[in-house]
């Protein structure tokens, strides 16, 4: 529970008030503010962790001693799930067989398709993005093609689209993120889908982490990163996908697609089919068979 104090008076006296309010109590993360009423000036002081009698007591401490004499009204306010109710705002996203939600949609309806369940957080990735969601569909359309038996998605963000290669294949899969933060949430969210024991998920600068070599090859790569970055990386990227590998590409706008293309073609992995989601692009890529590992 958790608390306001307003105490109403004219505008100089309650600038006067709330200014004493800031100097005792701004370090302790009490919001004050002074805001003008129907009829006079409010100077209001918010405590996140008192009951209204103790937040009352704390600012006649602070203020009985200084002669202010403004009428005070103290109310105990209910607290609020603020992200529970930010969460209720995020619709579930169908993209191709799977169903992208937050935990407050758990019990809708699934009509056969594969359910991922991810939150809002700090990391990228709830399928909210074009980007995202078009990355699920062009999962779909490999996984329907061939099925991958070791998969590796750089830039993992929210963990969603590793997620969604372990409930589809039961097989582990590889996840990286720079952002050591994005990795606590990828693994939480493998957790609640209950992949854990399918997915590692590690901290990494690119390709070039010991664990990302040692299980090279890949027959299946998934970076959604940015244009700019997947352009420098497409030689490492080279170097530890599979002859016949699979890349899926996407971060890039649709006018990126041909740079981007062409830095792969470089490397021998041949663009295959470009998905266009509002102004971003998704690029399917494959190496060639021919083309042997390492070289």
């Amino acid at each position: 529970m958790s608390a306001t104090v307003r105490l109403a008076a004219a505008f100089p006296e309650a600038r006067r008030i709330a200014e004493f309010l800031e100097r005792d109590f701004a370090d302790d993360g009490i919001a004050v503010s002074l805001c003008e009423g129907p009829d006079t000036w409010l100077a209001e002081a918010w405590f996140p962790q008192h009951g209204c009698d103790e937040a009352r007591r704390l600012v006649l401490n602070c203020l009985g001693g200084d002669g202010f004499d403004a009428p005070m009204q103290a109310d105990d306010v209910e607290d609020i799930d603020w992200m529970a109710i930010s969460l209720r705002g995020l619709h579930p996203v169908r993209a191709g067989r799977f169903l992208i939600h937050g935990s407050h949609d758990r019990d809708i309806p699934r009509l056969g398709r594969v359910a991922i369940e991810i939150d809002a957080a700090q990391a990228f990735g709830t399928g909210h993005h074009a980007t995202t969601a078009g990355c699920l569909v062009a999962l779909e359309y490999h996984l329907k093609q061939k099925r991958p038996f070791n998969a590796l998605d750089l830039g993992t963000g929210s963990g969603v689209l590793a997620i969604a290669i372990a409930k589809v294949t039961r097989l582990p899969v590889l996840a990286t993120d720079i952002d050591p933060l994005a990795v606590t949430i990828a693994r939480a969210n493998a957790a609640s889908n209950h992949v854990t024991p399918l997915t590692r998920i590690i901290a990494a600068n690119g390709t070039h982490h010991p664990e990302i070599r040692n299980r090279a090859p890949y027959d299946l790569i998934v970076a959604n990163i940015l244009a700019g970055p997947l352009m420098l990386m497409a030689p490492d990227i080279a170097r530890i996908l599979a002859p016949g590998g699979r890349l899926i590409l996407s971060g890039l706008l649709a006018g990126q697609r041909e740079r981007v293309a062409a830095a792969y073609a470089r490397q021998n992995i041949v663009l295959r089919r470009a998905w266009l989601f509002e102004e971003w692009c998704v690029l399917s890529l494959v190496r060639p068979q021919t083309k042997s590992f390492g070289t």
